[in-house]
């Protein structure tokens, strides 16, 4: 179709070299795009909401807001009110937020997409209610209620109860699967792996790996598929899903600037060549708050540069990573890592020799992680820091 575009209207041109660009990944391209359709359409919401989808997924939060609120005047949908939402939420501005939502329903508008950020909008506002009416709103709705319950998995990870957060994985891939949706099942499963991987059971996260695999060779799953055995200690099965995704998407920019780097890094904090990740990590250091093109980002590059200043011996520098995950809340949601994050604010504060704020991050954390499971390894090895702090 983008050959044969020249046959088409302009405007359909337009929208067909912004697909084609989306699907290679040249964003620099795609954006272009955008600028010139919405030169020659100035009332056409599509390029604004779609230049807003490159400007999040490479992290530039306000500029995307500031398109997506302008698709949003000119067509009022689902979509438009989603996209100002999302970024509402990932700019920590959750009043507003909450009001965009509010104005969404009072025009009638419903759908997954609105329940999924109204779910986060209550994490991040401690409304467990809200939550459960989220999740009991999706269940019966194919392709809504796998998404869900998949959500609520990742919050009883971040609370450190494991079993629940796997039972509900489960749930949530056997929804996908009987709704027909065996790629979606498999990015659940890959995104549990990861959980897994981040709290130190490796095997686990490893056999969560291959289940995905099993299920889908997609883009999304083989890409986090790789990183999740990169922070597995896996390093021997990573190449050769770099080398695929490498020859499959050769023009895709955020896989090359975000993704790889990420990948490259976790390999060099197992090998404990912290100055390599740190090297690594300095080429996604602009996206880090982006969505970097896929369904998994919770401020990564930020935790690992964060765990190679750690193992620098630099805890100052450290602390300022973690703090990132903190800061920006919206963007981590309520992934594993945000809860993590005060245990390795812990540790670097404790590096740094500052042991009161070392103490009252561990505590933060042994807060949040209260009623989770006692055999999860980074609980366990967090009790016997914590214990031999001065």
């Amino acid at each position: 179709a983008y050959a044969l575009r020249g046959r088409a209207s302009e405007r359909e041109s337009l929208q067909l070299a912004g697909i084609y660009f989306l699907e290679t990944g040249d964003l620099q391209k795609e954006i272009e795009n955008y600028k010139v359709w919405q030169g020659k359409y100035p009332r056409d919401s599509v390029a604004r909401n779609n230049l807003g989808n490159d400007y999040a997924q490479m992290g530039r939060l306000e500029e995307a807001l500031a398109e997506y609120q302008q698709a949003l005047q000119l067509t009022p949908s689902v979509i438009t009110y989603t996209n100002v939402l999302g970024m509402e939420i990932s700019l920590n501005r959750f009043d507003a937020a909450q009001a965009t939502l509010d104005e969404a329903f009072t025009r009638g508008l419903d759908g997954r997409y609105l329940h999924q950020n109204q779910y986060w909008l209550a994490f991040l506002r401690g409304n467990g209610a809200q939550m459960k009416a989220q999740v009991a709103w999706a269940m019966g709705k194919p392709g809504d209620e796998d998404t869900l319950l998949s959500m609520d998995s990742d919050t009883e990870a971040y609370y450190g109860r494991a079993k629940r957060a796997r039972d509900l994985t489960q749930q949530s891939m056997d929804s996908a699967i009987h709704a027909g949706y065996p790629e979606t099942a498999a990015m659940w499963q890959v995104n549990a792996a990861l959980r897994e991987a981040e709290w130190g059971d490796f095997s686990v996260a490893r056999a969560g790996v291959d289940k995905a695999l099993g299920l889908s060779q997609g883009r999304d799953v083989k890409l986090i598929a790789a990183f999740t055995l990169a922070r597995s200690g896996d390093a021997r099965q990573v190449g050769p899903l770099v080398r695929e995704l490498k020859r499959d998407y050769p023009t895709d920019s955020l896989l090359k600037l975000y993704w790889l780097s990420c990948i490259d890094a976790a390999v060099a904090l197992d090998a404990g060549d912290a100055g390599r990740a740190l090297a690594d990590l300095k080429v996604a250091a602009p996206y880090e708050l982006g969505g970097a093109n896929t369904f998994i980002n919770y401020l990564y590059p930020a935790y690992l540069r964060g765990q190679a200043y750690l193992m620098a011996h630099d805890g100052a520098a450290a602390a300022a990573e973690f703090q990132k995950l903190l800061d920006h809340s919206g963007v981590v949601t309520n992934f594993v890592t945000g809860a993590l994050a005060r245990l390795e604010l812990g540790r670097a504060y404790a590096m740094a020799g500052d042991t009161a704020k070392a103490k009252a991050a561990y505590q933060d954390f042994f807060s949040l992680w209260k009623e989770a499971d006692h055999n999860i390894p980074v609980l366990q090895q967090a009790r016997v820091e914590y214990a031999n702090l001065p």
